[in-house]
């Protein structure tokens, strides 16, 4: 099968389509003809190498992996023991690695799902790992129904994913984002939208009860004096030196502001409730722009601009 490789860490120029051996199922596993993945913040850190904590994961010196974490396609072969699915079914979900290929083998136990009714590839791929981190970082401030919650960095790929699951677990959301995607975000529930160009939301004098920076472009430091007393702060990136995860023990026990880190996990159950909501019309992916699997270097350099709004998605096999 084809799949993206490399050879060593770097730029996105480092990456090449090669052709590489089609996995086999085990007795427990599905294989899936990807028809679509995605390019994601994660992918191009993987890629560079940075941090460097990374590459315990992808390999100390070289990459050993093939990239890509969620996907959409069809089911191509069944190990023995599966029962959920069958060749021929469309379905969705994800993986720590390996999407940004033609073929991928995942478990029927793991995050695996029937594609919704009426979605297309492109949609069904662009769900899940935006959608999972959001989720994650949201629990981490507890129930959230009738509190204020703002989304900083709300029209990147987590931030769309924020602003709809904070709406589905009650809250009243502010989203911030640059003026261009104002109307974008209010149209996925937002209650206000602040343009960061006109009006910085850490001087308008309102205190939230939670902040959730989606991006990793804000900071803890800035924000809380915006935050309510007993308020969240929620990171999604290490930040300058790492001093992420300093702050977020000394805030365990100094001071009434916490702030707390969200990991992206990829479970089955969530996978299942984003699909409940994107049947019931309570979600929907945002897609800023597709490239063929030959343009992967190009997507990774577009991806790492930082300006994407919502998913850059990936073809693999032409849609019939």
């Amino acid at each position: 099968m084809k799949a993206v490789v490399q050879d060593r860490y770097g730029p996105p120029e480092v990456l090449r389509i090669a052709e590489v051996e089609r996995p086999t199922p085990a007795d427990d596993e599905v294989l899936v003809r990807i028809h679509a993945t995605t390019v994601t913040r994660t992918d191009c850190g993987l890629r560079s190498g940075s941090p460097f904590i990374s590459r315990f994961f992808t390999g100390l010196l070289r990459p050993q992996k093939i990239l890509g974490v969620e996907f959409s396609g069809t089911v191509e072969e069944v190990g023995a023991a599966v029962t959920e699915f069958r060749p021929g079914d469309t379905v969705f979900g994800g993986r720590g690695f390996g999407a940004h290929a033609e073929y991928v083998c995942i478990r029927e136990a793991g995050p695996l799902a029937h594609m919704p009714a009426g979605m297309t590839f492109d949609e069904a791929a662009a769900i899940f790992d935006g959608a999972s981190l959001a989720l994650v970082c949201l629990e981490k401030a507890g129930n959230l129904e009738g509190r204020h919650v703002l989304v900083y960095g709300a029209s990147g790929s987590v931030g769309t994913a924020g602003v709809q699951l904070a709406k589905y677990l009650g809250a009243q959301v502010t989203a911030v984002c640059t003026t261009k995607n104002v109307e974008l975000v209010r149209s996925l529930g937002a209650d206000e939208v602040i343009d960061y160009t006109h009006e910085d939301f850490t001087r308008n004098g309102v205190a939230y009860d939670v902040m959730f920076d989606a991006v990793g472009k804000h900071s803890f430091r800035r924000s809380r004096r915006s935050l309510v007393r007993g308020g969240t702060f929620i990171e999604t990136d290490l930040g300058f030196m790492w001093h992420v995860p300093v702050l977020l023990i000394l805030t365990r026990w100094i001071g009434s502001r916490k702030l707390k880190m969200g990991i992206a996990r990829y479970a089955k159950a969530d996978l299942l409730l984003f699909k409940k909501l994107i049947e019931a019309g309570r979600y929907r992916a945002v897609i800023d722009r597709r490239y063929p699997l030959a343009d992967i270097v190009a997507a990774e350099h577009y991806v790492e601009t930082g300006q994407k709004t919502g998913n850059v998605v990936l073809t693999i096999w032409e849609h019939r």
